[in-house]
């Protein structure tokens, strides 16, 4: 990607500690359109397999919200379910990454996340959060509902609170709310006192066995090897909603406010 300004990143920053940073920055509050989805999957991917890489940390940079959610300005553009499937898919495809990943991933939840950004920070294995990390999955409003990050919201917060978030998509959570219901391990007044932590926790698991980690996370995501075929067809059911006129006439109105 050259333009940044237009584009936005994906980029790897790996410390001499071997905590890998995989940061991405799109100018749309940090949205992601299909490039950025495939950049972070083909980071998951190379610094799972690095043996160098201890950790990896999930963040988002320049912008005070941590994730917008799937790009609606290429969501806008789909005319058939081929395209509308594959675009679904992106974020399915991300947690898929995440999870198959053999190293521990930590999410650095630093402002706001909506539908697809709740996503990536419940397809971390341990997150934290700074107080500004509002959550709200806004999916239902548009005309289709976060059926693609469903299975990996509700493995983190139950269905109770997942349904409590799905059917209010006009209605923020607090970081407080998201960290009582296991989304954030963590949420810090500050950013600063986020990101203090984040080093010492980071440091920490540095320094223990890699392979006692790697086991750990076989553990912690057990029950979810059907999650390829699963979240395929939950793209399936957002691709063929997102073509409907309920669906083109609610995002036509989101983008006009």
């Amino acid at each position: 990607m050259n333009d940044i300004t237009t584009q936005g990143y994906v980029r790897t920053d790996i410390t001499p500690g071997g905590i890998a940073h995989i940061t991405f920055f799109h100018p749309n509050h940090n949205s992601l359109p299909s490039l950025l989805l495939q950049g972070l999957i083909d980071a998951f991917d190379t610094a799972g397999k690095d043996p160098a890489v201890k950790a990896i940390v999930l963040r988002s940079a320049e912008h005070k919200t941590f994730c917008a959610g799937a790009s609606f300005d290429e969501l806008m553009a789909i005319r058939d379910f081929e395209t509308s499937l594959a675009f679904f898919s992106g974020f399915g495809n991300v947690i898929n990454a995440m999870r198959r990943c053999p190293k521990i991933i930590v999410g650095r939840i630093h402002g706001k996340a909506v539908g697809g950004g709740v996503g990536l920070a419940a397809g971390t294995d341990f997150c934290m959060a700074s107080q500004y990390a509002s959550v709200r999955l806004s999916e239902l409003a548009v005309g289709f509902g976060p059926f693609v990050i469903g299975p990996a919201v509700e493995r983190k917060v139950g269905t109770a609170a997942f349904s409590q978030m799905a059917l209010n998509p006009g209605e923020w959570q607090t970081a407080a709310w998201a960290k009582e219901k296991g989304l954030f391990q963590e949420a810090f007044d500050t950013v600063e006192q986020l990101d203090a932590y984040l080093d010492h926790f980071t440091q920490n698991l540095a320094s223990y066995n890699p392979e006692a980690l790697t086991e750990l996370k076989k553990i912690f995501w057990q029950g979810t090897d059907h999650w390829d075929t699963l979240l395929r067809e939950r793209a399936a059911i957002s691709g063929r909603l997102a073509l409907s006129a309920f669906s083109k006439e609610a995002i036509a109105a989101f983008k006009a406010r």
